[in-house]
């Protein structure tokens, strides 16, 4: 039968760039020639060397381990299978790896009767690259009481199991703390993975869209960009009272110097908002004064162009009045001085009329009535000498 799982989907076993590492790298694709569980068990044997998920030096692919590990992910191992794997007696890493296989697929449930026959298993071997020999059943617990293992994730445990796992490790006085094989409890790293190249570990990440696990580590902990911190001595009650002082003191200093540069800050926005309004008031004054000043200059303009215009008038108009007087006075006095003249001729032609009449009467005789002779000289009388008609022996001559 099948062991118990978490019914967890295989790809989100593992951190998204193990995960996406391994399933992209060579070796893993060469894995696809074993078919059978004896097979990866003999390649388990001739090629692990350490159990971390990350190979050494350079490379920083995804180690030969973890490879296996998650072939026999995709084969589903069976209980006798797992057995198998954790009482295998050739090689300690073969054991390891079925321990790591429970960790990441059994439920957490099931982990203590699992583990629990190994708990104080004596077998030495080394988890990491670094050396660092321990004991199987160090390496066992440590699984069953870390949520990290060599700066990658493992699935999360419930909090009421790992409270169980806990008093069944007090009941059998073992110790219930992480002891470390399997690297730090927290990722805020260690000496050994800091000496792996930070370029390459930042390179992991950025093909895959996510961070690398072992980032932090790198960037906290890696000799080259800072020293480690000197151990801390153990503070006196004093010691601690101070610096518990010191603590709000400065959160009171902070948030003082904050304020101070808020208020900074609004008294330079309100200033060059003061300015900007001056400026702006200055350019309206000096925008409607001008206009003011144009509407001056052009109202003055018009008052002398108007008061030319009626001066000109004025003086057109006296002009043809004195001419026209003049005129008048011409004329009045050539009359006067016409009339005399007219008044002589006049009494010329009047007195010559009745001569003429006389000489003609006495040459051709007085051959008309009387009548018509008055009503002739009366008509002459009256026209002043314009016309004069002659009636010779009835025929009219003029």
């Amino acid at each position: 039968m099948e062991i118990q799982t978490s019914g967890r989907p295989i790809d989100t076993l593992l951190e998204k760039v193990l995960c996406m590492n391994i399933l992209s790298s060579d070796y893993f694709k060469e894995l696809y020639r074993l078919k059978t569980y004896h097979e990866v068990i003999d390649e388990i044997y001739n090629q692990v060397d350490h159990v971390e998920p990350w190979m050494t030096g350079n490379c920083r692919g995804p180690s030969t381990a973890f490879c296996l590990l998650y072939k026999f992910f995709t084969m589903k191992l069976t209980v006798k299978q797992m057995h198998g794997l954790l009482k295998h007696s050739d090689s300690p890493y073969i054991r390891a790896i079925g321990f790591l296989y429970l960790r990441y697929v059994a439920d957490p449930k099931t982990l203590w009767t699992w583990y629990e026959p190994y708990i104080k298993d004596d077998e030495e071997f080394s988890p990491g690259s670094n050396g660092r020999m321990t004991t199987m059943g160090v390496y066992v617990r440590d699984l069953l009481l870390g949520q990290y293992y060599f700066d990658t994730l493992f699935p999360r445990v419930p909090v009421p199991v790992v409270r169980q796992i806990v008093a069944n490790l007090e009941k059998m006085k073992l110790p219930t703390k992480h002891s470390g094989v399997t690297g730090e409890s927290s990722r805020h790293g260690s000496d050994d993975t800091a000496r792996r190249p930070p370029s390459v570990k930042a390179a992991l990440s950025v093909s895959f869209g996510q961070r690398a696990p072992h980032r932090a580590s790198t960037r906290d902990s890696s000799p080259v960009r800072r020293a480690l911190p000197p151990p801390r001595e153990r503070s006196s009650p004093s010691d601690r009272r101070s610096h518990s002082l010191e603590g709000p003191d400065r959160h009171r200093r902070d948030r003082d110097r904050d304020d101070h540069r808020e208020r900074d800050r609004d008294r330079d926005r309100d200033r060059r908002r003061e300015l900007d309004r001056n400026e702006r008031d200055s350019r309206d004054r000096d925008y409607y004064r001008s206009k003011y000043e144009k509407s001056e200059r052009d109202s003055d303009r018009y008052k002398r162009s108007s008061s030319r215009r009626s001066r000109s008038r004025s003086r057109s108009r006296s002009r043809s009045r004195s001419g026209s007087r003049s005129a008048h006075v011409q004329g009045s006095a050539s009359e006067h001085r016409s009339s005399p003249f007219r008044d002589a001729s006049k009494e010329k032609a009047a007195a010559s009329v009745p001569s003429n009449l006389a000489k003609l009467k006495d040459l051709y005789g007085d051959a008309t009535d009387k009548k018509s002779a008055e009503n002739d000289g009366s008509r002459l009388h009256s026209d002043y000498g314009t016309e004069e008609v002659i009636r010779l022996g009835g025929s009219t001559w003029r």
